[in-house]
């Protein structure tokens, strides 16, 4: 069969290397792609929301399934647009992806059905927003409502700092059309992780917890990023906690949009805080996490194509999902200046030097006319490992990631430490 994989992130190019590994995939194609899906895939210049052309792409080379790695695919409704073409697509629909692309619907969901969550308010006013700052101890949280690259979640802890905020995200409009509403919650000061399932509206399967890193420096200062570094299993969680989650907070989600007549289907990752023994729900994602996945793929047995064909057949009751029990991690190298400005074009050294078992996962990257590998991006590669045990896969990626090297290359250097510290 022939697959398709629309994205161009280090997410995309490890979906493209796992579904490349399936004995029943003949061809892999990644829209738009990466320099690293160009060695194991044929990339197709299309842009990642381009439905039209995707369609035309998915028709012209024969795509028995289409995979989609970003939020804005999904919820600009290019598996509606799919299926509407007889073409197989594993994702939720446009009215599904919603528990991602509005923070006030998910909000609202989480409210009627009773999953925890932060103490909060929806506002869709400067005036609003401030209003009600002023009337709440600090720090707090403002989220921009709509989608903003994994950037759109500030704690503020002044109200300097919040009125900063909100004109920047409701009128000077940093974040767009995403930014027309927030929502204000409660900071929560404990441990975050990520649980991410499969799902075919029923059945809900779970992917191993995993942590990310969000802030550009270690020790978790600076600005958000989309993602600076993952880690699974985090041993702070529990199986009994895993448990709570898929029973409080994942399946009473998916039974949730059923009842609001939204049949969820494909990957639902719920971004989760542990405090004082209790969890609360920060956000949900549409889709596979970026860097999560690069930590998870690696330990999934299963042939992935057989997961992705039993949700969207709506039998992943019959998948019996294994997984390596082994440890994960990731590092996330990037330009210098992102997540703000940064220049791109340098060549990419070292990467013919890391040891087989190690995994780079390409992002901002592509081939200049001579074919050398260059950046093009914030994030430019995911370098990730396995091992025995947390500490023996953190040791040898950073091991590693020392043989790589771009000018201005940045990458945390506290990925994973907290479990051996």
């Amino acid at each position: 069969m022939n697959v398709l994989v629309i994205g161009s992130g280090a997410r995309e190019h490890a979906l493209a290397w796992k579904i490349a590994s399936s004995p029943r995939v003949k061809g892999v194609f990644v829209a738009p792609g990466n320099a690293g899906t160009a060695s194991i895939a044929e990339n197709l210049n299309i842009a990642p929301t381009d439905k039209e052309a995707l369609g035309k792409a998915a028709v012209a080379r024969h795509i028995d399934l289409v995979v989609i790695g970003p939020e804005a695919s999904l919820a600009s409704g290019i598996v509606d647009h799919l299926n509407n073409l007889g073409i197989s697509a594993f994702g939720p629909t446009m009215a599904a992806s919603q528990i991602e692309a509005s923070k006030v619907f998910a909000r609202k969901l989480m409210q009627k059905y009773g999953i925890p969550l932060a103490k909060g308010i929806t506002c869709s006013s400067c005036a609003e927003a401030r209003n009600y700052i002023r009337q709440h101890s600090l720090p707090l949280v403002i989220k921009a409502d709509g989608l903003a690259a994994g950037k759109g979640v500030i704690i503020v802890d002044s109200l300097e700092a919040a009125d900063k905020t909100l004109h920047a995200v409701m009128n000077s409009r940093i974040f767009g059309t995403a930014g027309e509403k927030v929502v204000i919650e409660e900071y929560i000061n404990g441990r975050e992780v990520s649980v991410i399932v499969f799902t075919d509206g029923k059945t809900v399967l779970p992917m191993p917890p995993t942590c990310d890193y969000k802030k550009i420096y270690d020790d978790d200062h600076g600005p958000n990023t989309g993602g600076m570094g993952s880690y699974c299993p985090p041993a702070f969680f529990s199986s009994q906690m895993k448990g709570e989650a898929i029973n409080r907070v994942l399946a009473p989600a998916v039974e949730a949009m059923a009842n609001e007549g939204i049949l969820y289907k494909g990957v639902l990752y719920a971004g989760l805080i542990l405090a004082e023994g209790n969890l609360s729900t920060l956000e949900f994602n549409a889709r596979f996490g970026d860097p999560e996945t690069q930590s998870i793929l690696p330990l999934l047995k299963t042939d992935l194509v057989d997961i992705c064909q039993a949700v969207i057949e709506n039998r992943l009751d019959q998948i019996d999902l294994e997984w390596r029990q082994e440890a994960c991690v990731g590092v996330v190298m990037a330009s210098a200046g992102y997540p703000g400005n940064y220049r791109t074009g340098f060549p990419i050294h070292g990467l013919d030097a890391v040891d087989e078992d190690i995994m780079v996962f390409h992002a901002g990257t592509k081939l200049n006319e001579c074919g050398t590998i260059c950046t093009n991006g914030g994030r430019v590669l995911t370098v990730v490992g396995t091992g025995r045990n947390i500490a023996e896969a953190r040791d040898k990626v950073y091991r590693n990631v020392s043989k790589i090297h771009f000018e201005g290359c940045n990458y945390r250097k506290d990925i994973a430490l907290r479990e051996i510290a």
